[in-house]
């Protein structure tokens, strides 16, 4: 491990689409509830909502023409298909449909029969397809028939206003040329002049194209069109149905799923990220510990065959061995940020047991003085030793000149634990001179001195150690700590002249809520196999959590009643 952190390269956008992925992914309970309301919503959809039917007629649309049968004759001369598309939905097509479904029985207005039609037309045709939507299929297929009707009859009849129209105005025309012509008549006879004779021919002349066109236009085929497809009854409902709308309905929940968590990411104040925690702690990952469904009872899986966790404990000492700052000092404080410490404590006396392993003398310290738990944790595998004669002699018996246990790791070897114990002043305890006696005891070749102690933004307890034990690992749950203890964390150790070695990741303890588990720790006091708390004397200062308050006690002397 090298000195230098390095922290991963924030524009890795593959990396970072990856990490937002797995964040998202830690939420499965709101990503389960989209797609549980997106399925609902679907289900109600097909299940609860009114059943329409769609009946289709198609109609082709043509011009009047003179002789279809002709050379070179089409339909479409003059056709403007959108224009027609509008005459088909207009208000006068709706009134005529009206009226044909009055007299089948079927009172409706033409602005509610419009409302339920829908004409399209195909591309590079001249037809218009009529689709009537209706609330039974007999319904759909009679109103998408009369508004097909309506609209061939309408073009039909506007069709036949127009020739009326045209035919009109050549009568106009040509009753002027009649009178004039039978005025010229009665003036010729056998003196008549030629250009009365002329001036007669040239009327005839006229006379007889105007008819000729008359007479053409009552010719012309004035068939608007065909009902190619007439409507029939549908058999089934319109829209999607029962699995279409269940699959939309998850996606959407889904969707809906990730926009909530999405959410819940942007305002968690938890650490999202192995990223993040490096970045907040300013100081690497040691490791990620395992969950073991079948561990044991002990607090000890170094020793345990076939752990995972032991490894990755193994994996951790072997990392710190190898870090230059820690094979330096050899010293290693171990705490939580806060809440429970006992992840904290299975890390210190697991990283004992794997420093014995690797042959180091290890003496593990239980600098937690208000709820000692540690020897109890590990049972029938410690066992007490005697202690050094410095502490014989210097010692008045109480902590951390008192007993001292030796803890056998099976098939590793063993180390050497000072348990803690409750004292009346916690913080002049743990500045007193044996301390330092003991954890300079690292200075001797092959010894190695891990210190625990209590969650450091709960007490200022290992604040106090930081300048003796310089090396901090901090222990914890990455789903409970915030960036904010971890930056904090960062500035009081980088404060009192240490500095964070990495962190060691734990996963849940269960289910139990931190509130929960305060009053466990709270029994430990009176638990079997600990002394009782002695209750506190008016000059015994209080500890609120604040690391500078410990840092302020370093200098202060006994009272005269204690020297």
């Amino acid at each position: 491990m090298t000195p230098a952190n390095r922290v991963p390269d924030d524009h890795d956008e593959p990396a970072l689409l990856r990490d937002q992925f797995r964040q998202l992914l830690r939420y499965r309970t709101l990503l389960a509830v989209g797609v549980i309301v997106g399925l609902l919503g679907g289900g109600y959809l097909a299940l609860g909502g009114e059943k329409t039917y769609t009946a289709t007629g198609e109609v082709q649309v043509r011009s009047a023409i003179a002789d279809p049968f002709a050379a070179g004759a089409t339909a479409d001369k003059g056709i403007n298909i959108g224009s027609e598309r509008q005459t088909a939905v207009s208000d006068t097509v709706g009134t005529l449909a009206a009226g044909t479904l009055l007299k089948a029985g079927d009172d409706v207005t033409a602005r509610k029969l419009l409302a339920g039609l829908q004409v399209t037309n195909p591309p590079n045709t001249l037809t218009l397809r009529f689709s009537y939507t209706g609330a039974t299929p007999e319904q759909s297929r009679a109103r998408a028939e009369a508004l097909a009707g309506a609209y061939l009859a309408h073009r039909k009849a506007r069709t036949e206003e127009s020739i009326e129209n045209m035919a009109g105005g050549y009568r106009a025309q040509l009753k002027p040329l009649e009178e004039k012509r039978d005025l010229l008549e009665e003036q010729a006879g056998a003196g008549a002049a030629d250009d009365v004779t002329s001036a007669r021919a040239n009327i005839i002349v006229s006379i007889s194209e105007l008819s000729r066109k008359i007479s053409e236009l009552k010719a012309l085929d004035t068939t608007p069109g065909y009902l190619n497809k007439k409507p029939v009854a549908p058999t089934s409902p319109t829209g999607a149905g029962l699995p279409l709308l269940l699959g939309l309905g998850g996606v959407v929940g889904l969707a809906l799923g990730l926009l909530l968590s999405w959410v819940r990411l942007v305002f968690d104040p938890a650490v999202r990220s192995d990223r993040e925690l490096v970045r907040s702690l300013g100081a690497p990952l040691l490791g990620t510990l395992p969950r073991e469904r079948s561990a044991g009872d002990g607090l000890l899986a170094i020793g345990r065959a076939g752990s995972r966790l032991a490894e990755e404990y193994r994996a951790v000492a072997f990392r710190l061995a190898y870090d230059p700052s820690f094979a330096e000092s050899r010293r290693l404080l171990v705490t939580a940020p806060r809440g429970d410490n006992a992840a904290a404590a299975a890390a210190a006396a697991n990283l004992a047991a794997a420093f014995a392993e690797m042959g180091r003398d290890v003496l593990l310290v239980e600098a937690d003085l208000r709820t000692p738990a540690l020897a109890r944790e590990l049972g029938s595998a410690a066992h007490e030793t005697r202690s050094p004669r410095w502490a014989a002699e210097e010692g008045d018996g109480s902590w951390p000149t008192g007993t001292r246990s030796g803890v056998d790791v099976p098939g590793s070897g063993a180390f050497t634990l000072i348990p803690g114990t409750v004292v009346d002043n916690v913080p002049r305890a743990l500045t007193s001179p044996p301390v330092g006696r003991i954890v300079g005891e690292a200075d001797s070749p092959g010894t190695v001195v891990i210190v625990l102690a209590p969650p450091v933004l709960a007490y200022a307890d290992a604040v106090a150690l930081v300048d003796r034990v310089t090396g901090v690992m901090i222990v914890c749950d990455p789903r409970e700590v915030h960036r904010s203890d971890l930056e904090r964390i960062r500035e009081i150790i980088s404060a009192s002249g240490g500095s964070v070695l990495g962190a060691l990741l734990h996963p849940p303890r269960g289910r139990l809520r931190r509130s929960e588990r305060r009053p466990k720790s709270a029994r430990r006091r009176s638990g079997g196999g600990g002394p009782t708390a002695p209750s506190a004397e008016p000059d015994t200062p209080e500890t609120t959590g604040d690391p500078t308050e410990t840092l302020g006690l370093r200098s202060l002397t006994l009272p005269a009643s204690r020297r």
